[in-house]
């Protein structure tokens, strides 16, 4: 699964209509050469496969030889928010996929968004008793204890998941974040 993919989708969705030189300058104003392993030829890339894929429509501006719009359509719409989701509730995605949903997750209705935040927290609950059970027959099966130190890692990395997740998934409840249909939001955009 491609991050570029769920951002171009979504500052396409986010804009309406718009050519690719401004999805590069928005998704920069983002920040995304620190969180992304996006690059400016991927979105140009990206942009024309997803219009060959039917999940943008591509126009050529007549006034403008060489400047090409794009729009989502349906099928777009509906990719996008399977990608958004998917990257929220798995957590066995890159970093950049997380992320990128992150930056989106404004575009779910809070309903969405709890469900897919408690699913993310229900599955790395479930990987850190597994990692807790693995680090004590680790550290109980004779282990030198410069490699057990890789259980202890991994295990402060899954509490860590939890503990992040937790936390988000209680701001998210509670209303910290503007959602799509609340308050006049222009759904997808984040700002």
């Amino acid at each position: 699964m491609s991050a570029t993919r769920l951002l171009v989708l979504g500052v396409v969705r986010g804009f309406g209509s718009t050519h690719g030189y401004r999805v590069r300058a928005e998704l920069l104003s983002w920040g995304i050469d620190d969180w992304a392993n996006v690059k400016p030829g991927s979105i140009y890339h990206a942009l024309r496969q997803m219009a060959k894929d039917g999940l943008l429509a591509a126009s050529e501006i007549a006034d403008w030889p060489g400047r090409v719009d794009y729009r989502v359509t349906p099928a777009g719409e509906k990719e996008f928010f399977r990608l958004l989701v998917d990257a929220l509730e798995r957590p066995e995605h890159r970093a950049d996929m997380l992320s990128a949903g992150l930056a989106l997750m404004p575009a779910l209705t809070r309903d969405r968004a709890v469900r897919a935040l408690s699913t993310r927290l229900s599955v790395l609950e479930t990987q850190r008793a597994v990692v807790r059970k693995e680090a004590e027959a680790a550290r109980s099966g004779g282990l030198p204890p410069h490699l057990a130190e890789l259980w202890t890692m991994r295990r402060r990395y899954a509490d860590l998941n939890v503990e992040w997740a937790g936390d988000l998934l209680e701001r998210v409840s509670s209303g910290e974040y503007e959602m799509a249909g609340e308050r006049g939001r222009a759904v997808g955009m984040p700002r």
